[in-house]
């Protein structure tokens, strides 16, 4: 799971430097609309109360995230948005999952081919390589100096987590999805706040590449994740540490 934790800690970085420029906004109000179809109230709509909960810890504006809920109710009129996933291949036959939130289903799947076809990647079926990702539910938290890494893990644990890590100072917690919400609250109800709680897919399995071809499909998940129309991407590279010290110094 560490390539999947790093890249994490990755995109926490970029999505600061995303809400700056509205961009974490734009995609985080499509997930609220879409997720608010099923109902407006996040007590009983769960991923209406996961994709609130991101915004939140993205500081989203209150009234940017009601204009989204009423748009996924239909109490005002917007664009109509699907969720799409897409299976493919980075170079060297890295498997790739991309959530897609979009109103134009041909110009978000031609951007994703063009990309990927100039990393010398490509598109594949359905099925391809979903069977190689599990999905867990992902917490990760930045302790601070009253909270003690080892009592938050044994506390998750006690929750239901499945697995827990501590590395660098940051607690990542993996739970079953169905456990996820039970250990969230349990955590939040000690006073403990995470930076990162999602539904993710987590692979497996991982593949180590050479220094080359690794910082070569981080620049591309990079690429695609610029892309309006991308939510998430997800791949099972393992990422060792002196290459994400390199990547960071790039940034």
């Amino acid at each position: 799971m560490s390539g999947h934790s790093k890249w994490s800690k990755i995109k926490r970085q970029k999505a600061a430097e995303d809400a700056k420029k509205g961009k974490l906004f734009t995609k985080l109000g499509r997930e609220i609309a879409v997720a608010a179809r099923k109902g407006g109230d996040p007590d009983t709509n769960f991923a209406l109360r996961l994709a609130l909960d991101r915004a939140k810890m993205a500081n989203m504006p209150k009234d940017t995230i009601e204009r989204a809920i009423k748009r996924g109710t239909g109490q005002t009129k917007g664009k109509e948005f699907e969720e799409i996933v897409y299976e493919g291949y980075a170079p060297h036959g890295t498997a790739l999952m991309l959530e897609v939130l979009t109103d134009n289903r041909n110009r978000a799947v031609n951007a994703i081919r063009m990309l990927l076809s100039r990393h010398n990647g490509n598109l594949g079926e359905s099925g391809c390589v979903a069977w190689l990702f599990d999905q867990k539910g992902f917490i990760t938290i930045q302790p601070n100096e009253t909270e003690d890494p080892e009592e938050v893990a044994l506390l998750a644990i006690d929750a239901g987590a499945e697995d827990v890590n501590i590395e660098d100072g940051t607690i990542e917690i993996y739970t079953a999805p169905d456990d996820f919400q039970r250990v969230k609250e349990a955590l939040e109800g000690e006073g403990i706040h995470p930076t990162t709680a999602e539904l993710s897919l987590v692979p497996k399995s991982s593949v180590q590449l050479d220094e080359k071809a690794t910082l070569q499909i981080m620049r591309l998940i990079e690429e695609l994740e610029e892309l309006g129309d991308i939510r998430q991407v997800y791949s099972n590279m393992d990422i060792p540490d002196e290459i994400m010290a390199k990547y960071e110094m790039e940034q």
